[in-house]
């Protein structure tokens, strides 16, 4: 399966519901379509309306079982060594497709911030990039890789009160 919307179905919770509840939670949001995107590069190519912060979500775990859900700015190069010291955490590597499905509902591609709605365990750790503080205009994926939305840093922190969910802030650059 991919991470498109025509697999959708297949996810525990959907686009539509997501919207319902930014909707329900009185958060402005946008939505963009468009080809689904598996990279950052892939992504710079439909911007034309699309100015803000746009995001690059890693999902991870640690040797102590621990899952972390890492969100930079897209252009952010991050060493899991540095990463490691800057979130003090064991050493890190990347979360296999099966955990991501587990822990977060979505597909490889489509890894957001929002995707920790499905984390009903409430056991994964958010790290915020330092960059993202205060910014108007946060651009992630809305649990499919085919639309992109938009919404608030403010918003988002709004978004992870409402689930439970606690997040830390972390300087990303070297």
């Amino acid at each position: 399966m991919d991470a498109s919307s025509e697999y959708a179905h297949a996810l525990p919770t959907s686009p539509e519901y997501l919207y319902k509840l930014l909707k329900d939670l009185k958060i402005e949001f946008k939505v963009f379509e468009h080809p689904p995107l598996f990279t950052v590069n892939d992504s710079k190519k439909y911007r034309e309306n699309m100015r803000g912060f746009h995001t690059k979500n890693l999902f991870l775990r640690d040797k102590k079982k621990k899952n972390y859900l890492v969100i930079a700015h897209e252009d952010s190069l991050i060493g899991l060594n540095l990463l490691t010291e800057r979130i003090r955490s064991s050493r890190l590597s990347f979360g296999s497709k099966e955990r991501l499905f587990e822990e977060l509902g979505v597909f490889p591609g489509a890894v957001t911030p929002l995707s920790v709605i499905n984390n009903t365990k409430k056991d994964i750790n958010i790290f915020l990039d330092s960059e993202m503080l205060g910014q108007d205009t946060i651009f992630c994926h809305p649990l499919v890789n085919d639309r992109t939305i938009s919404l608030s840093y403010k918003s988002l922190l709004i978004y992870f009160d409402y689930l439970g969910l606690s997040c830390e802030t972390v300087s990303l650059g070297s």
